[in-house]
């Protein structure tokens, strides 16, 4: 242990019972220093000082800077504008040939042939069926004979009256011989004419054992197969059709009727065969041929409240066949100056319709609106808009009530609904 005296140690004084000498709080080079009752005192340096308040300033300095509010959010508008509409109606229709015939035997025997090939075109007088001749052409035969007889007997009578006149004249035969000669000839030429009229029956029995087409047409399944037992209480053998042009059957409400009926009875010159009517098939596509309308019916179903009517379609390439199902189109009327918006711009809410309109100020508000009859795929409007209203098509969810918004113009589609 080194104690001798020196400068850093004048006494001589072991460096472990020198006592330290304490530094004053405001010199203490920690932060932290101690009271002489031992409680700690913080203190701090200028350069804390000084960093503590630049960093106050910044974070003022933040704070207060200014945030920029959200954009208007941009929505898709229309501006409502009169236009001439027309309105279009469609009703279920039902096909069916233009003339149907019902094949069946007109006498009774059994079926020797079948002549046609089920599916294919027939012809007016083409053999379908064949039933046995062979009975027919007996009882033909034996009027025929019958006939002959029948005949041979009214000559004699003739030759009875011609030869008993003169006779009777001279009083050399009573007149009852000759009035008798008389009479039976009569019943002799009577007889005849029931003989010739048997013998047109039997010719026509005989006849009907061949079963032919009435008509030009499409012929159908048979139904009667060879070996059958037919005949006129009989069923049906098959059915020919003709299906060029084909009939479509549909029932129009009461009030379509008399829309219609007013339309063309205004214009004399237009009757209602000039009525274009279209065939929307059952897979969606529309039959390329244009169809006419051909009848309606006498009377309205008091029960349905439905009249029946009847359009004809050109089918040359058969693609149409009795018994399809489609949708008949057809123009009732012209709505003119009326406002139409696409569909998608009106919302149903709880049975009431409604719209979303952009003001001069680029603000939107919810219309109520009244909606008329649906042309394509828009809506004619009824009371609720005016012409000149900014109609909001695309971005409905982004306008508010009262809100700012951004309009663009909707260049989707057209304002005026194109004709189906």
């Amino acid at each position: 242990m080194n104690t001798a005296p020196n400068e850093s140690n004048p006494g001589g004084l072991s460096n472990r019972s020198t006592p330290k000498k304490l530094l004053p709080p405001d010199e203490f080079p920690c932060p932290i220093a101690k009271t002489k009752r031992g409680s700690p005192v913080f203190c701090f340096s200028g350069w804390t000082l000084l960093l503590a308040s630049v960093g106050i300033s910044l974070f003022c300095g933040c704070a207060k800077k200014k945030v920029n509010p959200p954009a208007p959010p941009e929505v898709l508008v229309i501006t409502v504008t009169p236009t001439n509409v027309p309105v279009f109606q469609e009703w279920i229709g039902t096909l069916d040939g233009f003339i149907n015939a019902q094949i069946r035997a007109q006498v009774t025997g059994y079926l020797l042939t079948q002549n046609y090939l089920e599916g294919t075109q027939v012809k007016k007088g083409d053999l379908l069926f064949q039933i046995d001749p062979g009975p027919f052409q007996a009882a033909l035969d034996q009027v025929e004979a019958k006939l002959t007889q029948d005949k041979a007997q009214l000559g004699k009578t003739q030759l009875d009256v011609k030869r008993y006149t003169p006779l009777a004249k001279e009083q050399a035969i009573s007149q009852q011989q000759l009035d008798d000669a008389i009479q039976a000839n009569l019943v002799a030429d009577g007889q005849i004419k029931a003989d010739e009229a048997a013998l047109r029956t039997a010719r026509l029995n005989l006849g009907f054992t061949r079963i032919t087409s009435p008509i030009d047409g499409l012929a159908g399944v048979a139904l009667g197969q060879t070996g059958d037992l037919v005949g006129q209480s009989g069923s049906v053998l098959t059915t020919v059709s003709t299906i060029d042009p084909i009939k479509v059957y549909f029932q129009a409400s009461e009030q379509s009727y008399l829309t219609f009926w007013r339309r063309f009875a205004a214009a004399p010159e237009k009757s209602g065969a000039e009525l274009p009517l279209e065939l929307i098939l059952s897979e969606g596509s529309v039959y390329t041929e244009k169809g006419k309308f051909f009848l309606a019916d006498r009377q309205v179903n008091p029960t349905t409240g439905t009249l029946q009517i009847a359009g004809v379609f050109s089918n040359a390439d058969y693609l149409l066949r009795p018994g399809q199902y489609g949708r008949v189109r057809a123009q009732t009327q012209t709505k003119t100056n009326a406002l139409v918006v696409p569909q998608r711009a009106v919302t149903q809410l709880q049975g009431a319709y409604q719209v979303i309109l952009v003001d001069n100020q680029n603000k939107a508000h919810i219309q109520p609106v009244k909606v008329g009859v649906q042309t394509g795929s828009h809506w004619v409007i009824e009371s609720g808009l005016k012409p000149g209203d900014r109609v909001v098509v695309e971005g409905l969810q982004k306008a508010k009530e009262g809100g700012g918004v951004n309009p663009r113009p909707f260049t989707g589609q057209t304002n005026s609904p194109p004709a189906p």
